[in-house]
């Protein structure tokens, strides 16, 4: 994971649990093959597709209401 990204990532989703989540549920789908909605002309990582559709606002969430 790329901590550049992770930086990045963690502007956007300031809750770390919550961005852990994402990132996480995210990786699961890519790796059950759903399609990256980024492109890059590097080979990334799962972990860091979902970093970069977080930090290019591709990917929505919502905080659970308590």
């Amino acid at each position: 994971m790329r901590d550049d990204y992770l930086k990045e990532a963690h502007k956007v989703i300031t809750d770390a649990n919550l961005l852990i989540n994402v990132v996480s549920r995210r990786v699961k789908q890519l790796r059950r093959g759903s399609r990256a909605l980024v492109e890059s002309l590097e080979k990334l990582s799962p972990e860091d597709i979902a970093l970069r559709e977080i930090i290019e606002g591709k990917i929505t969430f919502q905080e659970a209401a308590e």
